[in-house]
């Protein structure tokens, strides 16, 4: 799962990461442990690190002892977190972290894991990767409330608020939870942004990479299912489609896997011929 990270980790803190995830996924395959639960107070310790440098930079410290980390990060969170949650971060404050930051970006993407572990339980996750992929192309779209979301100024509980007026009772409850903790802690980064590396996790959790397709109409199910033959055909795995009706392509089909991108849009063609006819 360490692809699915907003920032590119480095090697000691990618091996920290994937030992954590197995040990998120060996706690978590307890019936008794609540994916919902574990997910938020995930989160909720990757905000305290966001705002407590000295903490984080204590926690991130390999020099000292593994067993002083430990008992540092038990003493703050014993009786205000569950055990299970507690018991991941004996994993993840004893590994060892390349920065500060690494190790709240780590943290941060196994709030997302847990959670959508839940969602992979109650067989939403094709859902979820739905409702974060749409919710990001309305904040492409609304540009201002995408600031406003982004805004490090703005109060967390504000923003949260903010998004629960907005969103309630439209997203299910795994996807309202990661847009308001997104919202809450984006680090000045664009949320719409943050929501897609979500999208993209969920789908790597699912086996599948992302094709994000930008159509100038509504594409049928038969038409969706004969481009998602060619795509896997064409990239020799599974692929997750998503789908954002953009009229003012006028008419077919822009295409983006990763860094690739394939332009077959009447916009796009036209573009290029206005291009040559420049030269």
């Amino acid at each position: 799962m360490a692809e699915s990270t907003e920032t590119t980790l480095h090697a000691a803190s990618r091996e920290a990461l994937e030992l954590a995830e197995g040990r998120l996924g060996e706690i978590l395959d307890d019936p008794g442990a609540n994916p919902a639960v574990v997910g938020e107070e995930l989160y909720a310790f990757a905000y305290l690190l966001s705002t407590e440098i000295s903490l984080r930079r204590a926690v991130a410290d390999a020099s000292s002892e593994e067993a002083g980390r430990t008992r540092l990060v038990r003493s703050l969170l014993e009786g205000k977190v569950s055990e299970p949650t507690l018991q991941i971060l004996d994993t993840v404050v004893a590994s060892k972290w390349s920065t500060p930051r690494e190790l709240l970006e780590g943290t941060t993407v196994l709030g997302a894991s847990a959670l959508l572990i839940g969602a992979e339980r109650e067989g939403t996750l094709e859902t979820v990767e739905a409702e974060l992929f749409q919710a990001a192309r309305l904040l492409t779209e609304e540009s201002a409330l995408d600031n406003v979301l982004a805004d490090r100024t703005t109060p967390a509980d504000s923003k949260r608020r903010l998004v629960r007026e907005l969103f309630s009772g439209k997203l299910t409850s795994v996807t309202q939870t990661m847009l308001e903790q997104v919202a809450a802690q984006p680090r000045g980064r664009s949320v719409a942004n943050a929501l897609d590396k979500l999208a993209a996790q969920a789908a790597h959790r699912r086996e599948r990479s992302v094709a994000h397709v930008v159509t100038a109409t509504e594409l049928t199910e038969e038409q969706r299912g004969a481009l998602t033959e060619r795509l896997q055909r064409i990239y020799g795995r599974s692929m997750a489609v998503h789908v954002q009706v953009k009229p003012d392509l006028i008419g077919g089909l822009l295409i983006k896997v990763g860094d690739e991108v394939i332009d077959g849009s009447t916009a796009g063609r036209l573009r290029s011929v206005r291009g040559q006819l420049a030269r």
